[in-house]
């Protein structure tokens, strides 16, 4: 079966070149051309990857992301932008975007992201516990101390990829090459903003693991209590 894809980009041109390529990517792809609609669409069909524009007549697609990662639950979200500042990367990412690819770019580097978030989707084993902290890969969920952890799609994949290798020290371009797909896109600086995400969420629940840094080679993931 095909994934599902939702696009929603309010430049007809853009939607129609997005729509097309991706579909002979072997993609099913709906367009939506404003966020309300895409909200709609959401709550209707199960998308596997959401690509949508920033900004977006209404709602921006900021906002579109927050809502959709608040309602969905192991659906990826890469944003489109046309601005290439330091703080609209970091607000998409806070809002809880996987991905984000700037404005004007090759579709080849789009289906290459697409892949890389495929990629991320965990084979073989459905559920692993690392000292308490319990990983869900069918659900895309994960407890820590009984209490469950509400984290972004990467954020999961980060603490899913140090768990599967706990507690082997993981250097930034592996974990780049596993969650990314391709380090020549990535500032490998996103390693350790995501890191810093998932830590601050460990500590909310009292985690029984905790990320330590390595200095100057990359991260691992310990047991912190018995």
């Amino acid at each position: 079966m095909a994934l599902r894809i939702l696009v929603v980009e309010d430049e007809p041109e853009m939607a129609t070149l997005l729509a097309r390529g991706l579909r002979g990517e072997g993609y099913a792809v709906d367009i939506a051309d404003n966020g309300i609609d895409g909200i709609t669409l959401a709550n209707e069909e199960p998308y596997d990857i959401a690509v949508l524009d920033v900004m977006l007549p209404g709602m921006s697609g900021f906002e579109l992301c927050r809502r959709l990662r608040e309602q969905t639950n192991g659906m990826a979200i890469l944003l489109l932008t046309a601005r290439d500042a330091v703080d609209d990367r970091v607000r998409g990412l806070d809002a809880g975007a996987d991905d984000y690819l700037t404005k004007p770019f090759e579709f080849a580097e789009l289906a290459a992201r697409l892949r890389a978030l495929r990629r991320r989707d965990s084979i073989g084993m459905s559920r692993l516990d690392v000292g308490g902290l319990q990983i869900d890969m069918t659900r895309h969920e994960i407890t820590a101390g009984g209490k469950e952890l509400r984290l972004s799609r990467t954020e999961f994949d980060l603490l899913r990829l140090l768990a599967e290798n706990a507690p082997r020290v993981l250097p930034r371009a592996e974990i780049i090459d596993s969650i990314w797909g391709s380090a020549s896109y990535i500032d490998p600086n996103i390693v350790d903003q995501y890191v810093s995400y998932v830590r601050r969420k460990l500590d909310t629940v009292q985690s029984p693991v905790s990320i330590v840094t390595a200095r100057g080679v990359g991260f691992q993931l310990i047991v912190t209590t018995t």
